[in-house]
């Protein structure tokens, strides 16, 4: 078992030990069936255990896992004649983000994603998937034709978040994440967005607004990585664990408080054990909320995708008590003449206040 995580590793001494059985009745010619079926039935239950009962940080780790696929691995694997574009037609190709035109089923679509690197030179081109401005104006550039000719926008959401550097910044990196936030929310074409590792801060949200947000059972979603919560917390990045479980980051906490729709489900180990597994399950849950969003009007798909958003959350008006007046910040607008008078006191305090003119 290649790649395994630190508490995957009880598991693959099992697998060693069964391993080496195997091997030693091969060069021996003794018989261990027995005892090679009696491990191999233990390690099945010690799989279903663990997998079954993976803990917040657990799941962050196998979310990080340097194995997992990326964009592109899906891309190619879930759809059908894909054509990446390149350039944000303003400064430059940010690798962080890719994309291009491609068939779900037959239906063009326009896909895009953040994309990590598959070893150190490839991640360090890609800024290990943490995108630029020019990465999030590319991505808008996509969808905007997207829109134009009216192909569904499908985005898969991999990243820790927006680059931090001087760079970014002085190119415009809050701008960025902003217009594709208010661009992406009146698109008047299907968007589902898909969580496929990790989701961190605004990096996430440039490619979040979708009329489906859906995630990878093993991946997270969050406005902050846990090892930045824990570092402004408790001024220690090291105790990101703690962190994640306190934050309520996994797929079945996002589903639970509405921020998701769906999740989908992921080979045992996580999706590095199965790219062909794990792409036909995307694409089963893509084309049957795809099928669902293609019924409603341009009109509809806007008003869909506002009402997900703002009903996110939960808030509570505390109610006023009895024989108590409502001051005027409590929501009230004052009466004409309280007003009046409150415009006369300003008045008089500003004439005292104002400097005289020598």
């Amino acid at each position: 078992m290649a790649g395994e995580l630190p508490f995957e590793k009880p598991i693959y001494d099992l697998r060693q030990k069964v391993t080496e059985l195997k091997a030693l009745s091969e060069e021996k010619g003794i018989d261990f069936t027995d005892e090679i079926l009696i491990l191999e039935e233990k390690c099945r239950r010690m799989e279903q255990e663990l997998y079954s009962e993976l803990t917040p940080a657990q799941r962050m780790h196998m979310a990080r896992h340097h194995q997992r696929p990326t964009s592109l691995d899906f891309i190619h694997a879930v759809f059908t004649d894909f054509m990446e574009l390149h350039g944000d037609r303003l400064f430059a190709d940010d690798l962080a983000i890719v994309g291009g035109l491609a068939k779900l089923n037959g239906i063009p679509v326009t896909v895009i994603g953040h994309q990590r690197g598959k070893d150190t030179r490839d991640n360090i081109a890609r800024f290990f998937g943490s995108p630029h401005p020019e990465g999030f104006r590319k991505a808008l550039r996509f969808m905007e034709q997207a829109n134009k000719f009216k192909r569904p926008i499908i985005t898969f959401i991999d990243t820790k978040g927006a680059y931090p550097g001087n760079t970014a910044e002085e190119r415009g990196q809050s701008e960025a994440i902003a217009r594709n936030l208010r661009e992406m929310a009146s698109f008047g074409v299907p968007i589902i967005c898909i969580v496929i590792g990790e989701g961190g801060s605004g990096g996430a949200l440039a490619l979040g607004v979708g009329n489906r947000v859906l995630m990878l059972e093993n991946a997270i979603y969050s406005a902050i990585s846990p090892n930045g919560a824990a570092s402004i917390l408790w001024k220690d990045a090291s105790r990101a664990d703690e962190a994640a479980a306190a934050m309520r980051i996994t797929a079945n906490d996002l589903l639970e408080l509405g921020i998701i729709e769906d999740i989908i489900a992921e080979p045992q180990g996580g999706a590095h054990r199965d790219l062909a597994f794990q792409a036909e399950q995307i694409k089963d849950k893509l084309w049957t909320h795809l099928q669902q969003l293609l019924a409603l009007t341009p009109d509809e798909l806007v008003l869909d995708r506002y009402n997900k958003f703002r009903k996110v959350g939960q808030f509570r008006v505390s109610e006023q008590p009895a024989g108590d007046e409502p001051s005027f910040g409590g929501g009230q607008e004052p009466s004409a003449e309280a007003a009046a008078s409150e415009s006369d006191d300003s008045e008089q305090l500003a004439m005292q206040e104002a400097p005289t003119v020598q």
